[in-house]
């Protein structure tokens, strides 16, 4: 086997993997399903991820290569980026999204890494932005990075709610991108518009600025 036929076998089986993960959770899908799926042996699994568990993790990493390209591209686009071709994008990562709920719900071990990565992630895309100068310079850049991160997750993880009360499917993948305009108009309009009307909240603020300055002392 050539290393090229060995690179094209291990990615089938992550793609496979990702499909059937997506559709039945890691924990209801065997090895041999994935095999088969891939078109491969069983034994091949093993030679290249040594378990379920390391097929996981290359999953994830599938995962988040896919998250960062897109991100990548559309930061690339500046402002004024056309806007169906950051749905396209979405679309054609329909099975990385259901992979992704499905494993958000599942868990296991292997979560916490892979959300950290994805902070990590998105720590470079808005030091990116700012810079291009289209996202706001932040007083609390890395926990404005984390609360977007867990409210994109959270999001995805109820994705079901988001179907039951918008008709947004995340995870359908006949559905066209103009089909997340319920979900995606308010969230452009809070990003764009914000949320609250200016110094509707400068007292509480100050709070928060005032325990923030007191923390961190010798106690004395």
């Amino acid at each position: 086997m050539t290393q090229a036929d060995s690179q094209s076998g291990a990615q089938r089986l992550v793609e496979a993997a990702i499909q059937l993960f997506g559709k039945h959770g890691a924990k209801g899908t065997s090895l041999k399903a994935v095999a088969t799926e891939a078109g491969v042996s069983p034994a091949l699994i093993v030679h290249h991820f040594g378990s379920k568990d390391g097929l996981q993790r290359a999953c994830d990493d599938h995962v988040l290569r896919v998250i960062r390209e897109n991100k990548r591209a559309t930061i690339a686009q500046g402002p004024q980026l056309d806007p169906f071709v950051a749905l396209g994008q979405m679309e054609r990562s329909r099975p990385v999204l259901r992979y992704l709920a499905r494993t958000l719900t599942e868990g296991g071990s292997h979560v916490a890494e892979l959300i950290d990565e994805m902070i990590a992630d998105a720590e470079d895309y808005m030091a990116a932005a700012e810079e291009a100068g289209f996202i706001k310079p932040s007083a609390t850049p890395r926990e404005r990075v984390i609360v977007l991160v867990i409210w994109s997750l959270s999001a995805l993880a109820l994705h079901e709610h988001v179907h039951r009360l918008l008709g947004v499917d995340f995870l359908d993948a006949a559905a066209q991108p103009q089909s997340l305009a319920p979900y995606m108009r308010p969230i452009i309009e809070l990003y764009t518009q914000g949320l609250t009307e200016n110094g509707a909240f400068d007292e509480l603020n100050q709070v928060f600025d005032s325990g923030a300055e007191g923390t961190g002392g010798d106690g004395a």
